[in-house]
């Protein structure tokens, strides 16, 4: 546990890296699932197949290996930091789980499309995009400026 706290600062750089990573592939997929969801429609189904591959190497490769990893180091991060009984942690904690329970769905969505079963509209999947930033905005404030 010392070594943990010896290495803090290496630990935060760490987890913000992640975090970035996490983001960057919360802002992509919806997007390809946009891009999916008009192929399905306009009936290019050659297009709507490389949209399953892209999506599912988007999820492999980056989305959920981040996701796990951010997770881990915040985890380390509150234990080491002794931060567990601090109010703003609980409201980014419930914020996290948030964005984890958004990164499933968008999974699942991403699974519905692969099966040619669309539920929303271009314009839903649009809107659905601003969540991962709004919620990034309300994590970034919690974590740096701990107001309670």
């Amino acid at each position: 546990m010392e070594y943990l706290a010896l290495s803090y600062s290496w630990i935060v750089a760490a987890h913000l890296i992640f975090v970035i990573f996490w983001m960057a592939g919360l802002f992509m997929l919806p997007r390809y699932l946009v891009y999916h969801q008009e192929a399905l429609a306009a009936g290019r189904t050659e297009e709507a197949a490389l949209w399953v591959v892209r999506e599912g190497k988007l999820r492999h490769i980056i989305l959920t290996p981040a996701m796990i990893v951010v997770w881990v180091l915040g985890l380390t991060l509150a234990t080491v930091g002794q931060h567990w009984a601090e109010g703003w942690l609980h409201l980014k904690l419930l914020f996290v789980l948030g964005l984890t329970g958004y990164h499933g769905w968008m999974v699942g969505y991403a699974r519905k499309l692969a099966g040619n079963r669309p539920t929303l509209t271009g314009k839903q999947l649009r809107l659905l995009n601003e969540v991962p930033g709004l919620a990034t905005a309300v994590i970034v404030v919690l974590a740096i400026v701990k107001p309670f």
